[in-house]
Order: structure tokens, then C-alpha cells, then sequence
């Protein structure tokens, strides 16, 4: 990054930092599609065991697509479980109301897409010629005509209602072991990427933010991601950890008490990395969640349990 490129982002950042206005472009609606942490349309495959914190669905083809995750058929036919999978996964062939609920969700992805990559009026436009590593980034609306290379550490630095949006004509690479870090209390679900082309991320990296992808998805070994993947193709995780704030609850709902999960990765932030260890405890029983039809999880014996070791 040249000079005056980095005194602009500079002074943008005390100027972020210092407001308690939010900052950053409107955010981007998704729908129904904010149910799901996966949600594609050709499939999602895993070399286990991945972590995967939500439900997971795809559409307009079956949960046969869901490849590597041992599902197993819930009793009621409209979902499947997995080890792999702190929620539910559905496919376009399961039980009422799934298929309906599916089919909406896949619009509202699109629509978000849609949405995401045609905001005008972008503040930096094809910043560092793509080439990223290293910058801090302030909120607003990024844009790229061409492809995005993430090969060192980046930091987005704001506040906790600030938002980014990164609209990539071409691909998106993160390079293996490195690490997206936000700062000033940037939340991972205000970071849209909005890509065009292939995602890719390293093994061993860290991403946050959520991925809006016109094809296909792919997160290396050990990678883990902050935030929601949504992909119009395929997604490919290779032992990933998926942690997307808010997407546990099932589309599925019924009016009976029924499984539901906790969330094992709630409030874990950006210093968690590849190699340190999750421990997590499924709450799964009726008498400690039951799942209401708004699709929200009540605990009646306590709240959801993580422990994190470094």
C-alpha cells in the first residue's frame, strides 16, 4: 500500500474508531436464508470430522449432496443429523415443510447476492490492485474488477453496528495460515463478501465474515470461517469449522417439543484459531431445549456450554 493510500486509511480509522455513529454501507438483507450456516444448491461435501455451527441445507437437489457428513433421518422425515452438523440438515426432498421452506431460502440467497454485489458508489475501488495483506480495512463499500489475494494478515477495524462490504468480480484466495483479525468490537456477521468467482480458503486460515459466492466455496484443512457460507454451486469443507452467529435454530419447526442444539461456538471471537482445542456440550433433549415454532431454542436447565483452551 503506498503512502497516501495508507494515510487515508489512517485517518478514515481514527474517525471510525472514535464515533458512535455506525458506519459502513446498509446492510445487506438475507432473508430466510439467515436460518442456514451452509446453504448451496449442488451440494456440501466434508473430509471429517468438521464443525459445522447451524443448520445446513441445499436445494433444489436432495440431501444426497450432503457428502462425508454419516446423516442420519430424523423420525419425522423433514430433517437429517450428523455429528459434523450442531443443527440440522435438510435437502429439497425432505418431508413438508422443508422443501417449501428451502425454496425460499435459496431465493433470498440469490436475492442477496444480487443485492450485495450491485450497491453503486463504492468508497475504495480495485484497493492495493487486489492484493490486500496487511491493510486495515474501515467499514464501507469495497469493489474489485478483478480477483482478491488475501496472503498475510488482514484487520477490519470498527465498531460493533459498523458494516463492509467486499464486492469481488473474480476470486477471492486466502492464503494458507492466515488470519482476518477485527478489532474495536467488528462483528463478523456486518462483513458481507460478495464473490463472483471461487472462494478459497488456506489451511489452517482464519475468515470472518459472511460469503455470498456465485459459484463454488472451498475451505482447506483446518480452516475455519466467522461467518455464514452461501454458495450458488458447491461448497467443499476439508476438516473446517464453520461458526456462524445466529443460523442454529431449524426452519423446521414443529409445534411439539422437539431436538434441538445449543450453540457450542456463541460469542467465541477472532483469537481462535486452527490448532486451539473446542470442547462443546449438545444440549438434546426435550427436557433441557424445547424448539418452538419461531424456530428459537428455550433452555429450560441452563444455557449453552463451550469450553476453549489455547
Amino acid at each position: 500500500m503506498n503512502s497516501v493510500t495508507s494515510n487515508i486509511v489512517g485517518l478514515v480509522l481514527l474517525a471510525v474508531i472514535g464515533s458512535a455513529l455506525a458506519a459502513g454501507p446498509a446492510a445487506v438483507p438475507l432473508g430466510t436464508a439467515k436460518n442456514f450456516a451452509i446453504l448451496t444448491e449442488t451440494g456440501v461435501s466434508t473430509v471429517p470430522g468438521s464443525v459445522v455451527s447451524g443448520n445446513v441445507g441445499v436445494s433444489p437437489i436432495t440431501a444426497a449432496a450432503l457428502t462425508g457428513f454419516s446423516l442420519v433421518q430424523d423420525i419425522s422425515g423433514q430433517f437429517w443429523t450428523s455429528t459434523q452438523i450442531d443443527g440440522r440438515a435438510m435437502g429439497a426432498s425432505d418431508a413438508v415443510p422443508t422443501p417449501a421452506l428451502l425454496t425460499v431460502a435459496i431465493s433470498d440467497m440469490q436475492a442477496a447476492y444480487t443485492d450485495a454485489m450491485s450497491r453503486p458508489n463504492p468508497d475504495f475501488v480495485d484497493l492495493n490492485a487486489g492484493i490486500i495483506g496487511g491493510l486495515i480495512l474501515v467499514p464501507g463499500l469495497y469493489k474489485w474488477t478483478a480477483g482478491v489475494t488475501i496472503s498475510a494478515n488482514i484487520t477490519l477495524a470498527g465498531g460493533a453496528s459498523d458494516t463492509w462490504i467486499f464486492q469481488i468480480s473474480e476470486t477471492l484466495t486466502q492464503a494458507a495460515n492466515v488470519h482476518i483479525n477485527l478489532i474495536g468490537d467488528a462483528l463478523s456477521q456486518n462483513i458481507i463478501w460478495v464473490v463472483a468467482g471461487t472462494v478459497s480458503v488456506g489451511a489452517a486460515a482464519v475468515f470472518q465474515g459472511n460469503i455470498l459466492a456465485k459459484t463454488n466455496v472451498v475451505f482447506q484443512t483446518k480452516a475455519i470461517d466467522g461467518g455464514c457460507i452461501y454458495a450458488q454451486t458447491e461448497l467443499a469443507l476439508g476438516m473446517a469449522t464453520v461458526l456462524c452467529s445466529g443460523a442454529v435454530h431449524s426452519a423446521a419447526c414443529t409445534t411439539s417439543p422437539a431436538l434441538c442444539y445449543t450453540v457450542a461456538f456463541e460469542n467465541l471471537d477472532d483469537s481462535i484459531v486452527a490448532d486451539d482445542y473446542l470442547g462443546f456440550i449438545l444440549t438434546d433433549t426435550v427436557e433441557e431445549c424445547i424448539c418452538s415454532c419461531s424456530g428459537e431454542c428455550t433452555f429450560v436447565n441452563g444455557t449453552p456450554s463451550y469450553s476453549f483452551s489455547g
